[in-house]
């Protein structure tokens, strides 16, 4: 089993071109299932599509939430389409079973002042200081997922244009430009890099205090820190929500944001323009009057008039 979720894995990156990410997160949910299928005495040669259903129910009871009982749903759907490649199966059961629906949660963003807060909190006495702070205001300056930063090669930085190459999702590429606080903190990143190389080359942007590639569970631990520190309380992803919703404050379109992003559909991105409903329904309450009275108090007015 597993040399076969191995093979997997890689056609998913060979033959699909998945990216390494997709290609990982799929083998872990079929590792999963397949961990629930020897503790149910099925074999893939056994296995029903009830007991799939049965399977994605349990996942549920347990306390998962719909998007990733659907990432479930489409990482067993091509390791069925991979059996049938491989003559284990004659058919994909799984192209019966629907992916459930997610509700699109809105989703939660600092205020400025809170970023301003987080960012303040990192102590930049030490290069891994500095680097935190430089990844960290990247990240915010220019929406990143905290996959791509970690992804970002010294060549993808371009100073004398003031923008950054990002390798997305699907391995799509898009440029997108970063401000002087940004260019500022990374310039300072690069001058005490090499204190943390000790004479090894590396061509990763961030890297460890062993001169290694950083990683996102690395990201992920320092943001946890000052968080604590400040007081800030949210994820590494809010910092990208963050990006998008004070770009459409500003008076950004949504096309335009939707590029920066790096997002396929702009469905995706309007999920950003929550954060103006507030703003509208001040508008509304203010300039339209049939809002300013209640229907018995109009209706009793146009009795009297």
């Amino acid at each position: 089993m597993e040399e076969l979720v191995q093979e997997f894995y890689d056609d998913l990156v060979l033959t699909d071109r998945r990216s390494s990410l997709t290609a990982s997160t799929y083998s872990f949910s079929v590792q999963e299932f397949i961990k629930w299928m020897k503790n149910e005495s099925l074999t893939l040669n056994t296995v029903k599509l009830k007991d799939f259903v049965y399977y994605f129910l349990w996942r549920k009871t347990c306390g998962n939430r719909e998007l990733t009982v659907a990432k479930d749903v489409s990482a067993l759907r091509a390791f069925g389409n991979f059996l049938v490649n491989r003559h284990i199966w004659t058919e994909n059961i799984l192209v019966e079973l629907e992916r459930p629906k997610i509700k699109r949660n809105v989703p939660a963003v600092f205020s400025v002042d809170e970023v301003d807060a987080f960012l303040a909190s990192i102590d930049l006495k030490s290069p891994s200081g500095i680097r935190d702070r430089a990844l960290f205001e990247l990240i915010y300056s220019c929406g990143l997922r905290i996959s791509e930063a970690c992804g970002l090669d010294i060549a993808d930085i371009h100073f004398d244009s003031s923008y950054i190459i990002v390798t997305g999702k699907g391995n799509k590429q898009r440029m997108v430009p970063f401000g002087s606080e940004a260019k500022k903190w990374l310039e300072k990143w690069l001058e005490v890099r090499p204190e943390l190389l000790k004479g090894r080359t590396e061509a990763k942007l961030f890297v460890n205090y062993r001169g290694q590639p950083i990683s996102r569970k690395g990201v992920w631990k320092n943001f946890k820190k000052f968080e604590s520190l400040s007081g800030v309380h949210g994820k590494v992803h809010t910092l990208r929500h963050s990006f998008a919703t004070h770009l459409l404050d500003g008076g950004a379109d949504l096309r335009s944001v939707q590029e920066l992003l790096g997002h396929a559909d702009l469905a995706t991105t309007q999920i950003y323009t929550h954060v103006n409903d507030k703003e509208l329904q001040d508008y509304h309450d203010e300039f339209f009057p049939g809002h300013k009275i209640s229907f018995e108090e109009w209706e009793k007015k146009n009795e009297e008039d």
